[in-house]
């Protein structure tokens, strides 16, 4: 393979890399759990921006159900960012396995 060539390819992927991470931060990530009872949002950073919790949940002698509401609505919306994540850099990479990348 020309040398050339290959530099412009890895430099045209830096390039692409560069406006997909830009995208990503910019956009926001929302799961919600029980039903809407717990809801969250995250930036593209990975940052939780919103929490909203339903009046209905809270009750104080079954903290434990909202927590477990707390980590299912979290977790879905971080495995909804990485997706997302995952999904743009694949398109850029074709499946290529970057390390520090996937």
């Amino acid at each position: 393979m020309d040398m050339q060539k290959m530099i412009r390819e890895m430099q045209k992927m830096q390039s692409q890399m560069k406006k997909t991470q830009e995208n990503l931060q910019s956009q926001n990530f929302s799961a919600e759990a029980g039903g809407g009872a717990v809801k969250v949002t995250l930036n593209g950073n990975g940052i939780l921006t919103n929490l909203k919790i339903s009046p209905s949940v809270l009750d104080p002698n079954d903290a434990e159900a909202l927590e477990d509401l707390l980590m299912a609505a979290i977790n879905e919306v971080i495995t909804k960012k990485d997706n997302a994540f995952q999904e743009s850099v694949g398109s850029i990479t074709n499946g290529l396995k970057i390390p520090g990348l996937m």
